[in-house]
């Protein structure tokens, strides 16, 4: 009887030991999964440091200009099957970039303004830049930007990846407009809303 005793004791004894372990076991399973998880769900929405923007600039150009405001334009053409959202612009010419849209205000007037959301580019699809509609704005271009001479222009994508191009400077002439938004008002010397017909000199 007092082996009995024994025995049923040791046994509570090891039950007693063996379920902290078991516990502490299931514990760190839990916390391995839950890591695992959030690095795979952070892989997936944001690309890695300096990652390339699937997007390819065709016949990019920005308008000469004395200094002040100035446009950029050219096709971008989205080269992956998912879609693209670029959200911001930066060059070395101007220490502040915009992505703009042309639209008429409440007087019918064509107005430049931030675009909303950004340049949204369709998984295989193209988005043009063109006087008169979507482009970049570069302001507060402190030096001449003289046809021929060449800039660079960096765009970034919602997720972090991005694409730099080099533009040509090109003499153009079209309609005048008028910038709302930001801080900024006023022209862009003489303008650019209208066909673009863009030429070298």
């Amino acid at each position: 009887m007092l082996a009995i005793r024994t025995a049923a004791r040791t046994a509570t004894r090891r039950t007693r030991l063996a379920i902290p372990a078991l516990v502490t076991s299931l514990l760190l399973a839990l916390a391995s999964c839950t890591t695992s998880a959030t690095t795979t769900d952070s892989a997936t929405t944001a690309a890695p440091d300096g990652a390339a923007m699937a997007v390819t600039v065709t016949d990019p150009w920005v308008k000469a200009v004395d200094g002040g405001m100035t446009g950029v334009f050219g096709t971008l053409t989205n080269e992956s099957d998912a879609e693209i959202r670029i959200v911001s612009a930066e060059s070395p010419v101007s220490p502040v970039a915009e992505l703009h849209e042309v639209t008429a205000d409440e007087a019918g007037e064509m107005v430049m303004q931030p675009k909303e959301g950004g340049f949204v580019l369709a998984a295989g699809g193209t988005h043009e830049l063109v006087p008169g509609g979507d482009h970049i704005m570069l302001m507060d271009v402190g030096d001449p930007l003289e046809p021929g001479e060449e800039i660079t222009v960096t765009l970034t994508a919602q997720d972090g990846s991005s694409v730099t191009f080099t533009a040509p400077a090109r003499s153009y002439t079209g309609a005048n407009e008028t910038y709302q938004g930001g801080d900024t008002e006023g022209g862009m010397g003489e303008g650019h809303t209208g066909t673009p017909e863009p030429t070298d000199s």
